[in-house]
């Protein structure tokens, strides 16, 4: 939830206050701070003329943005990137302002917070507490919590819940996400966020699958990977992140407190979508969900982390056991998680990766783990996630492995492809393995059964229980919908001429839906 502040300009003024603003970020943006040295500052060259949208119509012209421009465009004040290569850190440098209204530079160690991200460094400290033999991947998480317990599910017999599912979202727990808090509002203990006692504001985190069955993202899950964490260490999660991640990788400025608590400095403010200051006086909103959500960390830090899970995979670190670097790397059935980052490609094209988004900050995490490429963003505005979209296809797009290509919509006569005959009511299959449908069981909430297809004469339509989405045409029979998870829908017509179905796609997730005869 966010609140105004009395600081700003009433509306009638407005517009100039963000003319005024809008200089302030180009002027700032303009000259990045670096952290490394000088001669890798051709890493970062692709954000002087390289983002770019995901999709873009046939025929326009490739819009090759620059970074200042791209800030000053969604009201994002402050900005920090980093760049690995062959497993290590090359580049790091902030770019804007720490606060809108302010003229101190981000740099390579300002403090963002990440939201989820918190989950991979989570996932880190685990395995290496399953490395030293303190934690296990496949033990009944209730064997090891102490006090607290996991009520069993409805199912009987019971079924237990392991590290293994907790670290990749199949173990069936609710609890998405969790809220910020502004300063000055009491902020629940983890055994209250866990039992679903004020001041939390989310509910209970209980069993709401049969554990395994599938894919299901639960921040709540992590909270219980921390708790876990804290009874093995008999120590607050900071201290176990101190040991097993900050100090061994040379992460000095990380913490999974708050900021201000650890007296740090150097602190990119929240900011809202109108690139106003929020959580004042202060700056910046309180993450109490430590595990899932609140790691504080730099683009330096945040950089070194990446490069230590690639050179773990390759075998060429000793941070994390090659075995368990490549178990991390690898999905756990049925969905595209591994042991904490998400995964996809194959090849050169393999990279993990994850994302954090709150009100306030968006950041980006992704490594190449056969090249060893990687980059970090992060961004201290509420439009942050679109901008950190287009700065990850600057740089994955000067890495040249192909990964996140642009895509094109084609122009299609509607008429002529028969358009209208895709209208209609599809029903999923539920033959179709939970192993192939993958991660479109989350996106689509384990799964609406059903969804409409709507055609209004010129545009093509999915409709959901909570959303539309138009549809637009990469075929003949091909479209995606941009605003619906950039989900693909690819329609399937008979030897008849009729349509019968559509496959649904995410990543490499698969779903297929029957068309219902119309009556």
């Amino acid at each position: 939830m966010h609140r105004t502040s009395a600081f700003f300009p009433r509306p009638a003024i407005a517009s100039r206050f963000h003319a005024v603003l809008a200089g302030l970020w180009l002027a700032a943006a303009a000259l990045p701070v670096l952290a490394q040295q000088a001669g890798n500052a051709s890493s970062l060259a692709a954000l002087e003329h390289g983002l770019r949208p995901n999709l873009l119509p046939a025929g326009t012209p490739e819009p090759r943005w620059s970074l200042r421009e791209r800030m000053a465009h969604h009201r994002v004040p402050g900005v920090a990137v980093a760049v690995i290569r062959d497993g290590r850190l090359v580049a790091a440098a902030g770019y804007g302002v720490l606060r809108a209204d302010g003229n101190t530079p981000v740099d390579a160690d300002t403090l963002f917070n990440v939201g989820s991200i918190s989950k991979v460094v989570t996932a880190a400290v685990s395995l290496r507490l399953v490395a030293k033999g303190r934690m296990d991947l496949d033990t009944d998480i209730n064997q090891v919590l102490r006090g607290w317990r996991l009520p069993a599910w409805r199912e009987v017999p019971p079924a237990p819940v392991n590290l293994r599912m907790l670290m990749s979202h199949t173990a069936g727990l609710n609890v998405h996400g969790f809220p910020d808090y502004l300063p000055g509002e009491a902020t629940p203990t983890l055994l209250q966020t866990l039992e679903g006692l004020p001041p939390a504001r989310t509910p209970a985190i209980r069993l709401q699958h049969r554990p395994g069955r599938l894919v299901d993202y639960s921040g709540g899950g992590t909270l219980i990977q921390q708790r876990m964490i804290e009874d093995v260490s008999g120590a607050p999660l900071e201290t176990s992140g101190r040991a097993e991640v900050f100090t061994p990788l040379g992460m000095a400025r990380s913490t999974f407190r708050d900021p201000a608590d650890a007296a740090r400095g150097n602190v990119a403010s929240a900011h809202d979508a109108e690139g106003h200051p929020v959580a004042l006086p202060r700056g910046w909103q309180t993450f109490p969900q430590e595990a899932p959500a609140g790691l504080w960390t730099s683009a330096h830090d945040l950089g070194a982390f990446v490069g230590a899970l690639i050179r773990s995979y390759q075998g060429r670190d000793g941070y994390l056991p090659h075995p368990l670097a490549i178990q991390m790397m690898t999905e756990v059935a049925p969905g595209n998680f591994g042991l904490g980052p998400r995964l996809e490609g194959v090849g050169e094209q393999r990279v993990f990766h994850h994302g954090g988004s709150n009100d306030s900050y968006h950041a980006w995490i992704e490594g190449y783990l056969e090249t060893g490429d990687g980059l970090v963003i992060l961004t201290n505005g509420e439009n942050g996630w679109a901008l950190r979209g287009e700065i990850r296809n600057a740089l994955s797009d000067a890495f040249g492995h192909g990964v996140n290509p642009l895509l094109r919509t084609i122009d299609l006569d509607a008429a002529s492809a028969r358009v209208a005959d895709y209208a209609g009511h599809y029903v999923r299959d539920t033959r179709v393995p939970e192993d192939l449908r993958g991660p479109l069981a989350d996106a689509f909430d384990n799964g609406a059964a059903t969804l409409d297809i709507r055609f209004d004469g010129q545009v093509l339509s999915v409709v959901l229980p909570d959303e539309t989405g138009a549809l637009q045409p990469l075929a003949s029979n091909r479209f995606i919908a941009p605003t619906v998870f950039s989900t693909g829908y690819t329609f399937h017509r008979d030897a008849g001429g009729e349509v019968r179905g559509l496959t649904l796609s995410l990543g490499e997730g698969r779903a297929y839906y029957r068309r219902v005869p119309s009556r």
